[in-house]
C-alpha cells in the first residue's frame, strides 16, 4: 500500500528539526559504544540525548525494531522529559515501519488517550489508520482489519478534514470500501453458484446500497438480475436491469443484463397458454416484452436485438 512519505509527515520533520545538529553531535561512535547492546538498556542509565540519538541512528539505518526499543527507553528512563512525549509517537512510527502493527496501535492508543491536545495528535490518528490499512487482506480472507481501517480512516476525516492526513484518508477510504464490496461480491457469487438465490440477493443488495460508489455496483446489479430471474421474479429483475442501464449504459454488465432480460421474456411468453383468459394490463406475461423494450438500448446492439 502506498503511504505518505516521511518527508511529508510533520512529526518526522518536527523531531528532525527540533533534535537538530546538537543531538547528532552527541551521538558520536564512542558514546554509542556503551549502549550498542540492547541488554544494556536494562540497567545502564544514559542521558536522554544518548538514547534518543541511538534511536535516530537505528531509524536512519532502517533498523526499525531496534529504533522502537530506544524510543521506548526514552520514556522509561526520562518519563518527565519533553522528549518522552515525542518518543512515544516515534516508537509507534518505528513499529509501523517494522510491520509490527499491533505494537504500533497499542502505543498510538496510549498516546491519543494521554495526549489528546498534542500538536501531533492528527498524525497519531492517521498513523493508527495506516496500521489497519496496511493489513487489508485478500477478499477471500476475513476482513476485520479492513473494517477497522475503514472506521479509523473515517475518524481521521471527521476529526481533521482540512489537514493533509484528512485528504489522504479520503483517497484511501475509497480503496477500503471497494475492498469490502469485493468481499460481499465474492460471497454473493458463491451463493449464486450454489443456487442459494435469496442469500445471494442479500449480498448484492449490500453492495448496491452500502457501497454505491465502488466499481462493483454494475456487476452487483447484473447479479441481482440473474438471481431474480432464477426465482421467476421478472419484475424485480427488470428493475435491477433498468437501474443498471440508466446509471451504467456503457457497461458490459448491462449488455449481459439486456440479453438476459430478452431471454427471460421469451421464456415467459412461451409458457403462457394460448387459451388463457386475457390478463390485465399490468400482467407480466403481456407486458414482459414491452417492459424490456423500455430499457435503454445498449451501445453496439441493433434496435431489433433481443
Amino acid at each position: 500500500m502506498d503511504t505518505m512519505g516521511i518527508s511529508s509527515i510533520p512529526i518526522a520533520t518536527n523531531w528532525r528539526r527540533d533534535l537538530g545538529v546538537a543531538v547528532r553531535a552527541v551521538a558520536v561512535l564512542g558514546m554509542l559504544a556503551g549502549c550498542a547492546k540492547d541488554a544494556e538498556l536494562e540497567y545502564k542509565e544514559l542521558s536522554i540525548y544518548e538514547i534518543y540519538s541511538q534511536a535516530v541512528v537505528y531509524l536512519d539505518q532502517e533498523r526499525h525494531t531496534e529504533a522502537a526499543k530506544y524510543f521506548d527507553e526514552v520514556e522509561r528512563q526520562h518519563p518527565y522529559s519533553v522528549w518522552a512525549t515525542t518518543a512515544k509517537l516515534m516508537s509507534a512510527y518505528a513499529h509501523y515501519h517494522a510491520s509490527e502493527y499491533d505494537e504500533a496501535v497499542t502505543r498510538l492508543d496510549r498516546f491519543i488517550a494521554v495526549h489528546p491536545g498534542n500538536r501531533d495528535i492528527a498524525y497519531a490518528y492517521y498513523l493508527k489508520a495506516l496500521c489497519f490499512y496496511e493489513q487489508i487482506a485478500d477478499v477471500r480472507r476475513d476482513q476485520e482489519q479492513t473494517r477497522k481501517g475503514l472506521d479509523a480512516l473515517q475518524d481521521v476525516i471527521t476529526r481533521f478534514p482540512s489537514t493533509p492526513y484528512g485528504r489522504d484518508a479520503r483517497l484511501k477510504i475509497d480503496l477500503t470500501r471497494d475492498h469490502l464490496a469485493a468481499k460481499d461480491m465474492d460471497i454473493g457469487r458463491y451463493y449464486l453458484s450454489t443456487r442459494h438465490y435469496l442469500a445471494a440477493i442479500n449480498r448484492f443488495k449490500v453492495v448496491v446500497e452500502t457501497y454505491s460508489t465502488t466499481s462493483h455496483v454494475p456487476e452487483a446489479l447484473h447479479r441481482l438480475n440473474e438471481a431474480y430471474t432464477a426465482l421467476g421474479l421478472h419484475d424485480e429483475a427488470r428493475k435491477a436491469a433498468a437501474v443498471l442501464g440508466y446509471n451504467y449504459p456503457n457497461s458490459d454488465w448491462y449488455r449481459d443484463s439486456f440479453r438476459l432480460a430478452g431471454d427471460a421474456d421469451r421464456r415467459v411468453v412461451a409458457v403462457t397458454p394460448a387459451s388463457a383468459t386475457a390478463p390485465g394490463p399490468n400482467a407480466p406475461g403481456t407486458n414482459a416484452a414491452s417492459d424490456a423494450a423500455r430499457l435503454a438500448q445498449p451501445p453496439g446492439l441493433p434496435n431489433n436485438a433481443k
